[in-house]
């Protein structure tokens, strides 16, 4: 398997496959908490065999070429993640999220896995767009998209409904000229 440095700290970005699920569930165990309020993503690994079917997922989108999910290690464990949750390479569009557990705040990670997602996508696969869609009470995902130099592309007013509330959905997006731009 291969891991990708994500700087000096000894952070690295490596794909999450299915034969991790036990440590994929401890981590999920450890993030719930932060993750749950914005995303169903935690909610979906809540015992082992859940956790392998959400894994499974993505390596079946990996296999389609429409997703991708990759973990981020800290010192040899596994403290968050990112993902393609839509990758449409039909159209050129593709979708990064993200999740973090509370060892893993503060240090840039998450902004720092998610410029490798959007480097590959851009400069590797020839996508035109990429977005971040993120609930617009939820500071922290939408700080990443600002720090990644996207822009704000609009608000959708009550679009998406969680645990029976309607959330405010940011939609935040950066073209491939405008990445290839701020590179050179």
């Amino acid at each position: 398997m291969f891991a990708i440095s994500l700087g000096d700290d000894g952070a690295e970005l490596r794909p999450l496959e299915i034969w991790q699920a036990e440590e994929f569930l401890a981590h999920m165990d450890r993030a719930r908490e932060i993750v749950d309020p914005w995303i169903p993503f935690a909610s979906f690994a809540t015992d082992l065999d859940s956790a392998r079917a959400l894994l499974r997922r993505y390596a079946e989108k990996q296999a389609a070429d429409t997703g991708r999910l990759y973990g981020i290690w800290l010192d040899g464990t596994l403290v968050g993640g990112v993902m393609f949750r839509i990758f449409d390479t039909e159209s050129g569009n593709c979708e990064v999220g993200c999740w973090l557990e509370p060892a893993g705040e503060g240090r840039g990670l998450v902004t720092r896995a998610a410029r490798k997602l959007i480097d590959w996508a851009v400069h590797e696969r020839g996508m035109h767009r990429v977005e971040w869609d993120a609930s617009a009470a939820n500071t922290r995902s939408t700080a990443v998209a600002k720090r990644l130099g996207m822009t704000r592309d609009g608000v959708l007013r009550e679009n998406y409904l969680y645990r029976g509330e309607r959330h405010d959905s940011e939609i935040w997006s950066v073209l491939a000229r405008e990445w290839r731009a701020r590179k050179a």
